[in-house]
């Protein structure tokens, strides 16, 4: 599957115990409260990534299998809302020490695994009205616990989490099309290739010409206004509290660019932000969160 904004290997991390590279820069400036508990959310989102992940097939034993272990993750989130959880279970126990710290409300944890599970009954999209719920089910949520646990005083600031959610993803999907498409998985909407009048069967054999560059221009315009839309919506008195997002933003808006830069070739290479930009990144938006507070108090 396309991998999610808590599930990206591109750096060869694991986030359950350090994280990818632009987890790890973007969350590093947190207090250290508040970067454990989003560890913590973050390696439970990658459990049930890997759930639906772990030897892909199309085997209908398989798939009730799994859907069986996401559906025991919903008995155990339910349980710990309920205070009816197993206390000697280490991972249950760090996430409801969160969700009691931070008030995270039940349902995020469920439309994740709502979310993951699609990808165990669907390998198309339609529209894009069918993409925009799978994005938000499996990034946007992420961005609504998230800013639970940083704190946050605007209402705009939960929409803006959920339009980052959405950038993020779509970003992801861009740069995962030729990986994705081995798998069976096509995230664009069909509606787009036929607009565009690209075939599931040309993106299968990797055509690369004019029309697919076109195609690609109007999915990256697309996650280019849901960056600028969630910029929009935060406010400045909420840049430093939201400082680990404005990081995760800027490091996938560059993603997006290089992919613009390579002409959208996502066939030939994995594209990728290399590490020393996603330091300097890190430390351009966090001095300047610090310095613009400073200046306004």
């Amino acid at each position: 599957m396309s991998s999610h904004i808590y599930g990206d290997s591109e750096d060869g991390f694991v986030l359950s115990t350090q994280g990818s590279t632009s987890f790890h820069y973007s969350f590093g400036f947190l207090p250290k409260e508040e970067r454990d508990a989003i560890r913590t959310i973050y390696a439970f989102a990658r459990r049930i990534d890997d759930i639906v992940d772990d030897h892909p097939s199309r085997d209908l034993e398989v798939i009730a299998n799994k859907r069986q272990r996401l559906q025991w993750w919903r008995m155990e989130v339910e349980a710990i809302y309920a205070g009816t959880f197993d206390t000697k279970n280490s991972s249950l126990q760090a996430l409801d020490n969160v969700v009691r710290r931070y008030t995270i409300p039940k349902q995020y944890l469920l439309t994740l695994i709502d979310g993951c599970e699609r990808d165990l009954v669907q390998q198309r999209y339609q529209t894009f009205a069918e993409l925009k719920e799978y994005c938000y089910g499996v990034a946007s949520v992420i961005g609504l616990i998230s800013i639970e646990i940083f704190g946050y005083r605007h209402e705009e600031t939960r929409q803006y989490a959920i339009n980052l959610g959405y950038a993020l993803q779509l970003t992801n999907i861009l740069r995962d099309i030729q990986q994705d498409k081995e798998r069976g998985f096509i995230y664009l909407p069909l509606e787009d290739l036929e607009r565009f009048r690209y075939s599931e069967a040309d993106l299968m054999a990797e055509v690369y010409d004019e029309r697919f560059v076109d195609l690609m221009q109007f999915q990256a315009q697309r996650a280019r206004e849901y960056y600028h839309e969630a910029r929009a919506l935060l406010r400045p008195d909420e840049r430093l509290t939201m400082v680990a997002a404005e990081i995760m933003d800027a490091i996938y808006y560059r993603l997006l660019e290089k992919i613009e830069l390579n002409d959208y070739r996502v066939f030939q290479q994995r594209i990728r932000v290399n590490t020393i930009h996603k330091v300097i990144t890190a430390l351009r938006i966090w001095l300047g969160a610090k310095l613009f507070v400073k200046r306004f108090r």
